[in-house]
């Protein structure tokens, strides 16, 4: 057999799939699977996105090649929809659709580093991100975020990772995995660090519209001046329309970024599928009274978590916000797959290893809870209980 890429050959497996095959085993005993294991909405898209969708598919124009840089309507539309959110003047030039916000990850860091050079993550971090850049062969540093600290990054451990070949410091706010929410003042002097030290900002904000009523305008970063000479920002509709399988992501940039963007995408896929993205553009408008419902259900739904984890002997939540907790699990020495696999098998629940986030994560799990209804989280601490003897065996 001829000899394939080893930066390809050497990743692991996708993560999802494999854990949710440990489930396989479960015999139902305790009633059906709880799967917390990947961050999908646990509801339907809204009736009138779904006539769009239909009206949109049915228009045979839309099987035609559309812009590199996404429909207008769908740029001008988010344009508007970020300028009410952050308070600040964003246009249509300064975004950039995608295939879903992987695919916004890769044009970004594509964009900023070349092979040989590293982008800079944080500790923990989001497996998708880690295996995009080492399948490109652009390097990685990590940026630990203890637990003590809240999960989140210190300007001092950034500043120490900054050597002369970072491109880059990718962070995910509110973050994938464990749920933690960055202030908006750490993200200003993240931005200011990463300028003064000559690397970019890219900010995933896939969970932006989950974070609670009373935070809503998540940073101020595009209200500074120049703020395109350092920020990337990532985005997906697919949480918040409901439209994972839809695949439409989102750059907000400097129209210079963008236009290097474009010169990826046209490699990548040529264009975002236009389908979702007519849509899309017409319902971001329309559904705002929708999405704030959603937000109280994510809210409703993270609250019924804390409180199933908090009559669950041993088991604490480390962090948790918009789609994710990232559970302490009480198996010390443990390895985390052991424990989710268990959990799996003996228990029905579906959750992620921690270790599969980075070095030094064993002692937790990541619960993707958006999933779930209030009462379907409330049968975790009965089932979790399960798991006891089983681990100690």
């Amino acid at each position: 057999m001829p000899r394939l890429n080893p930066l390809v050959a050497d990743l692991a497996p996708p993560p999802i799939p494999s854990v949710q095959a440990w489930a396989g085993a479960y015999d139902g005993g305790l009633g059906p699977t709880v799967d917390l294991s990947q961050a999908v909405p646990g509801y339907p898209p809204h009736p009138e996105l779904i006539a769009l969708l239909r009206a949109a598919a049915a228009n045979p124009s839309t099987a035609a090649y559309g812009p590199i840089e996404g429909e207008r309507a769908l740029r001008d539309a988010l344009a508007a929809d970020e300028s009410t959110l952050y308070g600040a003047a964003i246009a249509a030039d300064n975004i950039h659709i995608t295939a879903g916000c992987n695919q916004a990850f890769i044009c970004a860091a594509l964009a900023v580093a070349e092979p040989g050079s590293r982008v800079l993550l944080s500790n923990p971090f989001y497996f998708n991100h880690e295996t995009s850049l080492r399948m490109f062969g652009i390097g990685i540093g990590l940026v630990d975020c203890p637990a003590e600290g809240g999960f989140l990054p210190s300007l001092e451990a950034l500043d120490e990772a900054i050597t002369p070949d970072v491109r880059a410091f990718a962070v995910v706010s509110p973050n994938n995995p464990t749920g933690a929410v960055y202030p908006p003042a750490l993200l200003a002097d993240l931005l200011e660090l990463c300028r003064r030290r000559g690397i970019w900002l890219i900010l995933d904000e896939t969970y932006r519209d989950f974070l609670p009523a009373e935070a809503r305008r998540p940073h101020e970063l595009f209200l500074r001046s120049g703020w395109g000479d350092g920020l990337i920002s990532l985005y997906s509709f697919s949480k918040s329309f409901c439209v994972p399988g839809y695949r439409l992501g989102a750059v907000t940039a400097s129209p210079a970024v963008v236009a290097e963007i474009a010169k990826i995408m046209d490699n990548l896929q040529i264009c975002a599928p236009r389908v979702g993205q007519i849509a899309v553009a017409e319902a971001l408008p329309r559904l705002g009274a929708w999405r704030e419902t959603n937000r109280a259900e994510i809210t409703l739904r993270a609250n019924a978590l804390k409180a199933a984890i908090a009559e669950a002997d041993g088991w604490e939540i480390g962090a948790v916000g918009a789609y994710f907790a990232f559970v302490r699990h009480p198996f010390a020495g443990v390895p985390s797959a052991r424990v989710a696999e268990e959990l799996a098998r003996r228990a029905g629940i579906v959750t992620v290893p921690g270790s599969y986030f980075g070095p030094g994560q064993d002692e937790y799990l990541r619960f993707a809870f958006a999933n779930a209804t209030a009462p379907t989280i409330g049968l975790l601490p009965a089932r979790l209980g399960q798991l006891g003897t089983v681990i100690g065996d």
